[in-house]
């Protein structure tokens, strides 16, 4: 693998002086979606949910907010605005005009897009700390999650973003596979109380599930090591093979 920590950081900067410029305008939407979430579901369907996994319905929303504040910043950075670089700015070309070679530019891309991650699920936790939705102190292991989401969601987004051939294919990323996730990982409702079965099992492949259940255990103060280890061991694994496959992609897409 031909990687430079010195040229990982020379595209990472590139794209932080770029959103420097438009913050506003792309930290605004995606970032008022889960607040909106909150306050509307939370606090309106909360007002007729007396109990909900053994707390508040707007307590047992938070946790899984943050995670979807966090895959949010992470998903649309390594798809529209990596389509864009690629195919239409053509960015990564005059890039590897220089010493940069194409590991740079994933490993950049990707450690930009966990950044961004962080920023977005790290002020939304903020926001659920002035709610007063997140006990302190144990609910702040919940800030070594978010960098995991960021990860996970970089690489998921960044293997599809180097495959698609027109950018009208990403409504599909978002509807057909964002959508369901969000809906369906533990962030609305407890899966272990509505699902049998293999549908258990089913839900255990789902990407945003693993997160949301370390958050709302750092959230809850407690939590089996066992299934920690094995949520972590998920991330891990599966963002591990996502970036070898997207390494072949970046290299066959930018030398080709």
């Amino acid at each position: 693998m031909s990687l430079s920590p010195r040229h990982t950081l020379a595209v990472w900067r590139r794209n932080a002086a770029m959103y420097q410029r438009t913050w506003k305008w792309n930290l605004l939407p995606n970032f008022f979606e889960p607040v909106f979430y909150l306050t509307a579901v939370g606090i309106g369907v909360g007002a007729y949910i007396q109990e909900m996994g053994g707390m508040t319905y707007v307590q047992f929303l938070a946790p899984g907010l943050v995670c979807v504040a966090a895959m949010n910043g992470s998903s649309y950075e390594v798809t529209y605005n990596v389509y864009v670089r690629l195919t239409y700015e053509r960015a990564y070309d005059a890039m590897l005009t220089t010493p940069i070679e194409p590991d740079d530019v994933l490993a950049g891309e990707v450690l930009w897009a966990v950044t961004r991650s962080a920023i977005y699920g790290g002020s939304f936790y903020v926001i659920v700390v002035l709610f007063g939705l997140a006990p302190l102190p144990s609910s702040l292991l919940a800030f070594l999650v978010v960098p995991l989401v960021g990860l996970l969601f970089a690489s998921l987004g960044i293997a599809f973003s180097l495959r698609v051939e027109t950018i009208d294919l990403f409504s599909f990323y978002f509807t057909l596979f964002l959508t369901p996730l969000f809906l369906f990982s533990d962030v609305f409702f407890p899966l272990g109380e509505r699902l049998s079965g293999v549908w258990l099992w089913v839900a255990e492949l789902l990407p945003l599930l693993h997160p949301v259940r370390l958050a709302r255990a750092a959230f809850a103060g407690q939590a089996s090591p066992g299934l920690v280890l094995w949520d972590v061991g998920y991330c891990l694994a599966t963002t591990a093979v996502l970036l070898l496959w997207s390494r072949r992609a970046v290299r066959r897409r930018l030398t080709s």
